[in-house]
């Protein structure tokens, strides 16, 4: 009696199935790279807004912010700060929040990059810079938070943004108050209303 022999594989049904995996692994990264690409355009509208914060004229009038190139970073710094402490106040483990602080950061290393090469510095000048603005950043970040609990920022502005030159009391305490109250407003913003540039 002759025994029943199974057919062999298919060839072309294992490619298929091989083919079948690969479009559905491609889908999924192609559904990762749209919510990552939403994600950076959430923090893009979110970093505009900061800069247009940082750009009222009050800051340059009122506080007497330097109205050059350095002066127009600090007071980026000092509003991006504000913005990111707002977003440290969500619950510990929060990954929305976690995902918008890493988007907003890396907005801001484009922006700063795009910044030193319009200016003319090659590549290998371009990353130093912008490593040290980022140091810079972090520095007033642990600054402006631990002022913030006396509730006076007038100690590390002068320092960051006055570059240790303090301007006339009046400007330190407008600008101190002024980013306070942002602050304060901040702390209302739904962090999904913040993701679409919506600061007050």
């Amino acid at each position: 009696m002759r025994r029943a022999v199974a057919p062999p594989a298919n060839p072309l049904n294992m490619r298929g199935r091989h083919a079948t995996q690969a479009r559905q692994a491609n889908t999924i990264l192609g559904l990762f790279d749209r919510f990552r690409r939403r994600d950076r355009e959430a923090a893009a509208a979110l970093y505009a807004a900061v800069v247009a914060k940082a750009r009222e004229p009050h800051w340059y009038l009122e506080g007497q912010v330097p109205d050059t190139l350095d002066g127009r970073f600090d007071m980026v710094a000092a509003v991006l700060a504000m913005v990111m402490l707002r977003i440290e106040a969500e619950p510990a483990g929060d990954m929305d929040a976690a995902a918008l602080a890493t988007d907003l950061t890396e907005r801001f290393v484009d922006d700063m990059d795009a910044q030193v090469r319009q200016i003319g510095f090659g590549d290998i000048v371009v990353g130093k810079h912008v490593g040290r603005m980022m140091g810079m950043l972090g520095g007033r970040l642990g600054a402006y938070r631990a002022a913030m609990e006396t509730g006076d920022l007038s100690e590390p502005l002068i320092r960051n943004i006055w570059r240790g030159e303090a301007p006339a009391p009046a400007a330190s305490t407008h600008v101190s108050d002024a980013l306070q109250r942002f602050h304060a407003a901040l702390r209302s913003v739904p962090l999904s209303a913040l993701r679409e540039g919506q600061l007050a």
